[in-house]
């Protein structure tokens, strides 16, 4: 689900159409993987700094491999990482809060270099800062590698999502034991996939975080609650808003790459054209990876850069050349000067393939009005795809089943509390996103010109004032979550003394 790439590269969850075949080409089928996540962030715009201080400690857990299970195989561990700073922590004493970041679909180590909203506020907060890797993935795989741990049947079954926040769970009781921390408050966050897993987390584990700021979630992508084709409409509106020519000139492309395909040496013109590294063995090769890049464009969107402006204005500065060399321009613009280009995906998260081969079945489709050409989601061809590369059959109604997510509104509202739903709406994600109140607790943070997880990435001097009042927004939120809870923790504590009093 790479097309945008880098959530989660969010969950998200376009992976769904990750597994087509390149032979599917032939039906106008382009292979994108969409991305979801937050490992996208690591290039040339971005600091790639950690923003923990020096006291951060990398410690691995004993974790418990089958959380659900009483097999003897479900008492087996793993060694599953996680990073802690106690700098800024005011105490167990003073009922300091510990921050709880959920790390996703990729190493903790990318988290480590890009998300800033914790760290930057631990002061602020007197918080402790606790970072947890996600089961498979980084070096919290079970056993082996990552790719023999998802060529192992049996192992691959202990990786979803349920398990993993499972494991979050027994981490953070853990930790607060060894702070000798159990009444300090737990604030729990996420980007994209990692949102998602913060605002189950806070659903199904309410004893343990008082609160979840769910980054770019797009927890409505699941079982057609959201229009299939929200994702890539986003993309066009994004597109279409910079420049109605750079949009125009790229949804005309698609079909001229056919037309040349077609011709005896069409592929070795193509290759030509757009200085592949090796030739071009279809025309599929090609599209996956424009359409990777006009998505990520859109996705990632973000000052300095501005990826989709830099698209538009080579193209737009390109209008007199032919439609194909114009769209050239906008890739070497969002590439890079460079004396060939790669068609192999940017974005290769194998385990994310398996998650959406099992519960993460996100049916994202092109319809009709966007610039991209059509495609369907084709349930029986991924269900076929799925069945090939591991043996199982999607389970495309779990998640809300799960965690819900149908009819959201009407139910969450009457059990759910003290979530955050930030999202930009020039994410396509947000597609997907709870966009609007659903209680006073369970509150929607949106931004007109807000990209993918930008609200939790580090703060910089080019962000501009409507991000800064969406961080200070959300800044408020969790002081009042923390302040609540330490009011009704004092009523407590103050009826069990004079409990024991007339005792």
């Amino acid at each position: 689900m790479k097309c945008s790439s880098v959530l989660f590269q969010w969950l998200q969850l376009l992976s769904l159409l990750i597994l087509l075949t390149n032979g599917g080409h032939a039906t106008r089928k382009i292979n994108w993987r969409l991305p979801i996540g937050l490992t996208h962030f690591k290039d040339n715009d971005v600091v790639t700094e950690s923003v923990l201080s020096d006291d951060a400690v990398t410690i691995f857990y004993n974790q418990t491999l089958d959380h659900f299970n009483y097999r003897p195989e479900s008492y087996e561990t793993f060694q599953q990482r996680y990073v802690i700073s106690t700098k800024y922590w005011g105490g167990a004493n003073a009922r300091a809060p510990i921050f709880v970041h959920f790390g996703a679909e990729s190493s903790l180590d990318n988290d480590l270099e890009v998300v800033g909203f914790f760290p930057e506020n631990a002061q602020r907060f007197n918080a402790c800062l606790l970072y947890i890797e996600h089961r498979f993935y980084g070096q919290s795989v079970p056993f082996h590698s990552s790719d023999d741990a998802l060529k192992n049947a049996s192992l691959r079954g202990y990786f979803s999502s349920s398990q993993a926040i499972a494991d979050y769970a027994e981490i953070i009781i853990h930790v607060k034991q060894n702070l000798r921390a159990e009444d300090s408050p737990v604030i729990v966050s996420g980007g994209s996939y990692g949102g998602m897993l913060a605002s189950w987390f806070r659903l199904k584990y309410p004893h343990i975080a008082i609160g979840a700021l769910a980054s770019s979630a797009p927890i409505l992508y699941f079982d057609n609650i959201t229009p299939q084709n929200g994702y890539y409409s986003v993309v066009t509106k994004d597109f279409k808003e910079i420049s109605e020519t750079c949009y125009q000139a790229i949804q005309k492309s698609w079909a001229e790459i056919d037309q040349v395909a077609a011709q005896p040496n069409g592929m070795s013109i193509l290759s030509q054209k757009f200085m592949t590294c090796n030739p071009l063995d279809n025309s599929a090769q090609l599209t996956d990876l424009l359409g990777n890049i006009y998505c990520s464009a859109a996705q990632y969107n973000r000052a300095p850069s501005y990826r989709m402006n830099k698209i538009c204005a080579a193209i737009d500065s390109s209008v007199g050349n032919d439609t194909l060399s114009r769209v050239f321009a906008g890739m070497v613009a969002y590439l890079g000067s460079s004396p060939c280009y790669s068609t192999r995906n940017f974005v290769d998260i194998d385990g994310w393939d398996w998650q959406t081969c099992s519960e993460m079945v996100m049916p994202i489709a092109r319809g009709t009005g966007t610039m991209f050409p059509p495609d369907s989601f084709d349930y029986n061809k991924f269900t076929d795809n799925c069945k090939r590369q591991y043996g199982v059959l999607p389970r495309p109604h779990w998640i809300t089943t799960y965690y819900g997510g149908q009819n959201i509104e009407l139910i969450l509202k009457r059990f759910g509390s003290n979530i955050i739903f930030s999202n930009g709406l020039k994410d396509p994600y947000s597609s997907g996103g709870v966009l609007k109140n659903l209680s006073d607790t369970l509150v929607a943070v949106t931004t007109t010109n807000g990209s993918h997880c930008l609200d939790i990435l580090k703060s910089s001097p080019n962000d501009p004032v409507w991000l800064i009042t969406q961080r200070q927004t959300e800044i408020k939120i969790i002081e009042d979550w923390i302040a609540k809870y330490y009011a009704d923790l004092s009523i407590t504590r103050s009826r069990l003394n004079q409990s024991y009093q007339r005792k």
